[in-house]
């Protein structure tokens, strides 16, 4: 829907303009106000490629600053001792998630991808926190990937699983259902990059994106799925009045009830 926002400093007012409907104006350091920027901003900063300029240890992480905390949060209250991570890349998200489990005395990621290079190998295989880490290179989602995966599972451990694989809806349902099983009681999964949803119109956005996205395959696994329930996690600190993350992954946590 096309939008118009217009921002007024001296009067510190925004005006919003939709294709309907007369303009509304609100007070521009309100709640409201925040989020409309926010998701202009974001949608931004992924056309412009933002998240292609942070790293880890020297590895590029391809992740928002704030999505990186908000999980470091849930982290640290899950105390998982075997975080799933589909989507390895360039490593750098396995180390920071190894870097928490380190600082915690506790922990262990696997990360799965289809192809996992070389170069990659050998920087995560390299780093002193290799010891927290296992590789495995195999479609996400096939059963063959899984059992390796489940291998890795110890009896009475607390599992929890971060998807960021390859993010069509189909690809995903099928992640989903993969490894429900394997997050425990009280964790969560984390179907990552919903926000595709918003930006299928931008530049490098795609049209099918508004239907075909992690957010919509979570939302429906959720439906089918009252074992689990789709919530934002609890903020730790919260003094204000905002309710909602600026966040590449909205209706993304899938917590598995206790």
């Amino acid at each position: 829907m096309p939008l118009t926002l217009t921002i007024d400093n001296e009067a510190r007012v925004l005006t919003v303009e939709e294709d309907r409907g007369a303009p509304r104006r609100m007070p521009l350091y309100s709640p409201e106000a925040f989020e409309l920027v926010s998701r202009e901003w974001l949608r931004m900063g992924w056309a412009l490629e933002q998240f292609f300029t942070f790293s880890w240890l020297g590895r590029p992480i391809l992740q928002l600053p704030e999505d990186l905390i908000r999980v470091q949060e849930v982290i640290f209250d899950v105390q998982p001792d075997l975080l799933i991570e589909t989507g390895v890349c360039w490593g750098g998200s396995m180390l920071y998630h190894a870097t928490l489990f380190e600082a915690m005395g506790k922990g262990r990621v696997v990360g799965v991808d289809i192809q996992i290079g070389a170069e990659t190998r050998d920087a995560v295989e390299a780093n002193r926190l290799a010891r927290r880490i296992s590789l495995i290179e195999g479609d996400s989602a096939a059963a063959a990937t899984v059992a390796k995966v489940r291998a890795h599972v110890r009896a009475g451990e607390r599992v929890m699983v971060i998807l960021d694989s390859h993010h069509s809806k189909a690809h995903v349902a099928r992640e989903l259902e993969a490894y429900a099983p394997l997050a425990t009681p009280g964790a969560c999964i984390v179907a990552a990059d919903g926000v595709m949803r918003d930006l299928a119109d931008v530049p490098g956005g795609q049209p099918e994106w508004t239907h075909d996205n992690p957010f919509e395959a979570a939302r429906e696994f959720a439906a089918a799925h009252p074992e689990f329930e789709l919530r934002d996690p609890q903020w730790k600190v919260h003094r204000g009045p905002l309710r909602k993350a600026v966040t590449y992954w909205p209706g993304a946590w899938l917590w598995r009830r206790a």
